[in-house]
């Protein structure tokens, strides 16, 4: 072969070599880059978690086909329906009242009060207490079931949509995901309408 054919193709193939190097290098640094902004997006996505608070624990009932949840920070407990006494003279939503450990606690029907449509209960029907931070409010509200707790993600609890209208409106915290209805518990606590006079209790 040629002398200068020679050198041209060993320069050709040096040069050919200090590319791919170059390319290798330059993929290395890519992937580099990368890998750090995906870790500097994840540390960013933590922080925001942080500032949106914890999630917000609730639990979860059955009321007319639908599922709505308080939260746990206003529940006593979940009490089985049993031995139910009815109140004369007290308002339809009022169910009547329970002994519960010797505690006498108002049942009120969320199907009536919100004008949903009746359904028949079951064994698996609780009452759920609620109850203020002071200790001082305290009545039960009719769950055809209540599956359990469950933890909404900081920041997933949306607005009640403008559509929805009506007296259900009114005592909406907010909707999760999978239609999860969150009323306002402390709403619920505070208001007049649903309070049952004590003296009518006893």
């Amino acid at each position: 072969m040629d002398k200068n054919k020679w050198q041209e193709m060993q320069r050709r193939i040096e040069e050919a070599g200090e590319k791919l190097t170059r390319s290798m290098t330059m993929s290395r640094e890519t992937r580099r880059q990368i890998l750090a902004q995906r870790a500097r997006q994840l540390a960013w996505t933590e922080i925001k978690q942080e500032e949106k608070g914890p999630p917000l624990e609730v639990v979860e009932f059955r009321l007319a086909d639908e599922t709505y949840a308080l939260e746990c920070r206003f529940i006593g407990e979940v009490y089985p329906l049993k031995a139910l006494t009815p109140i004369p003279g007290a308002p339809a939503f009022v169910l009547g009242i329970i002994d519960i450990r010797g505690r006498i606690v108002s049942v009120v029907d969320l199907k009536r009060f919100f004008d949903l449509p009746g359904k028949g209960l079951s064994n698996r029907a609780r009452v759920i207490v609620l109850r203020d931070g002071d200790g001082g409010m305290e009545f039960g509200i009719l769950a055809e079931e209540a599956p359990g707790t469950t933890s909404i993600p900081a920041g997933e609890l949306q607005p009640p949509p403008p559509t929805l209208t009506g007296i259900r409106a009114e005592y909406l915290e907010g909707i999760a995901k999978n239609r999860l209805i969150v009323l306002d518990a402390a709403k619920l606590l505070a208001d007049e309408k649903i309070v049952v006079n004590q003296e009518m209790e006893i």
